[in-house]
């Protein structure tokens, strides 16, 4: 019997190979008109953050109380006692659930900042993934029929009523069209994108208060972590632009050749602003390295194709899925990642894109003053500051001194004095590399379950070499870079792990292993109350 001929618009985009029906763009009912339903939605984000002389009291004070409650306790009885952050965590993610989607969905995405955040509140902030009440059905059939415009059963042979995943924006159901097609239908909460508008108003007045109080919080750059939260949920309300999104990365991962990566075809004409119909796919979860193992994966390799993906996106063509976590991935049998939820999605504009290439080839090739010019033009800087004195400042030319060999009282003054010096020069996170760094984030995490014991030396060795050698004339065109003489920097890759020169193999088992060091001995040089009330 003669397979089947593979689906044509797999030229168009990484789908599967034999699809439920074809993509067409030229058919696609809803994309049409979407280039001004998006503009709409970019523009509406100022107006929702400008700050207004009075706050909307309504929300805000109810925002303020909540996150009081959480925090006061902590504040006034438990710092710097033992499990005062796990009570603190816990308290925060209570007062997220009960704030609603808005935060939910925000405490999500800290979840997703492991490194960045305490460990404890993205361990508890991770539940917030999923456990989140699902929506009685009733209300899903009113929302899909009143976005389809007619009765459920005149477009569904069947559609279960217990979702398969319940998020803070939607929900999803396992469904199949009268046309026989098995699909998943992305249900829109009522009332969730008036939450939203009212929410996202009351964070724009509570973000900047933020700054100047707290030293690591400026360093962190509340207001921009509010402005780029609120261009992401936007524009996550209308499943129109999703379903873009999830043309456009699909087509970036062909044109890049990245088979490995498959996402699901959106209906061609079942797609609204609150109901998108996709394509059903299965897998194993992203975790299940067991199961991935007893199938003869390869996890190692899966893990470096996700990599590779991520980066070739963002740095070749500017576009890049904004919400990798575990719950959004599946890997087939045949060992190809199946990615979902695209509602957030990263766009880079060519300014943008050509400032992250120059800060990966310049952090790889240990060149740290053009990883300065990089971040300066990403945002992570004024424009007019003078890197040289940075460079000099924080001593950025003198040997990395290994901090397991530290005593606690060295890392806390170290940390201290290095915000304090970054603080000085305005130093911000820059709002178009936070979305970057919290994928990197989660495969750095995701590195711990699929393959701890890879070699990251030689990881981004190969990475780098894959660049060179795909898009050596794209880093000529774009940077004027000599792909030739743009070695990997062992050593400087090295000192950006805080590893001594005379390590050799540097595992991710073996890097937590010193991070849990450097936390340890931060921790017992933290003053308890007692100590605090004696210095005073």
């Amino acid at each position: 019997m003669t397979a089947p001929a593979p689906s044509p618009d797999l030229a168009l985009g990484a789908f599967s190979d034999h699809g439920p029906w074809v993509v067409e763009p030229e058919h696609l009912v809803w994309l049409r008109g979407l280039p001004r339903v998006r503009a709409r939605t970019q523009a509406e984000v100022p107006r929702l953050l400008a700050r207004r002389r009075i706050p909307p009291l309504g929300r805000f004070v109810r925002v303020v109380s909540a996150i009081a409650t959480a925090l006061v306790p902590w504040y006034l009885h438990e710092r710097g006692r033992p499990g005062s952050r796990e009570g603190i965590a816990r308290r925060l993610r209570n007062a997220f659930e009960g704030l609603g989607s808005t935060f939910v969905k925000l405490g999500q995405i800290i979840s997703a900042f492991e490194g960045l955040f305490p460990d404890e509140l993205v361990d508890e902030f991770k539940r917030l993934r999923d456990q989140v009440p699902a929506e009685p059905f009733p209300v899903v059939r009113e929302v899909v029929e009143r976005e389809l415009g007619r009765p459920l059963d005149t477009v569904f042979a069947e559609f279960s009523e217990t979702p398969i995943a319940a998020a803070s924006i939607a929900q999803v159901h396992a469904a199949r069209l009268l046309t026989g097609e098995e699909v998943v239908v992305k249900v829109q909460r009522p009332r969730v994108a008036e939450l939203v508008r009212a929410d996202l108003r009351a964070l724009s007045w509570l973000a900047p208060l933020l700054v100047g109080r707290i030293p690591i919080a400026a360093l962190a750059n509340p207001p921009a972590l509010v402005e780029l939260f609120a261009e992401q949920i936007v524009e996550e309300l209308d499943f129109r632009l999703e379903a873009e999104n999830m043309l456009d990365l699909a087509r970036v991962f062909a044109v890049t050749d990245q088979r490995t990566m498959v996402v699901p075809r959106p209906h061609p004409y079942w797609v609204t602003r609150r109901v998108l119909v996709m394509e059903r796919m299965h897998g194993f979860a992203f975790d299940d390295v067991a199961s991935m193992h007893d199938a003869g994966l390869d996890t190692d390799a899966i893990l470096r194709a996700g990599l590779i993906a991520c980066l070739e996106g963002a740095l070749i063509h500017g576009v890049f899925h904004g919400d990798l976590h575990g719950g959004n991935l599946v890997v087939q049998a045949d060992g190809r990642t199946v990615l979902f939820d695209f509602g957030i999605t990263g766009r880079l504009v060519e300014r943008q894109r050509l400032a992250f290439l120059r800060l990966l080839v310049t952090g790889t090739a240990g060149d740290t003053r053009g990883q300065l010019s990089a971040l300066r033009d990403l945002g992570a800087f004024p424009p007019d500051t003078d890197l040289d004195a940075v460079y000099r400042d924080l001593e950025l030319d003198r040997p990395i001194e290994d901090p397991t060999g530290m005593s606690a009282d060295e890392l806390v003054a170290e940390m201290q004095g290095l915000v304090k010096k970054l603080l000085s020069y305005g130093a911000r996170a820059p709002k178009d590399l936070m979305l970057f760094v919290k994928n990197l984030m989660f495969l750095n995490a995701a590195t711990a379950t699929l393959a701890p014991d890879l070699d990251l030396l030689a990881e981004i060795t190969h990475v780098h070499q894959y660049f060179l050698t795909q898009h050596g004339e794209r880093l000529v065109r774009d940077l004027g870079l000599d792909p030739a003489a743009a070695e990997v920097d062992v050593d400087a890759v090295k000192a950006s792990m805080l590893v001594p020169a005379e390590v050799e193999r540097v595992t991710f088992r073996e890097l937590q292993e010193r991070r849990q060091t450097i936390l340890r001995r931060m921790g017992e040089g933290r003053p308890t109350p007692s100590r605090r009330r004696t210095r005073r």
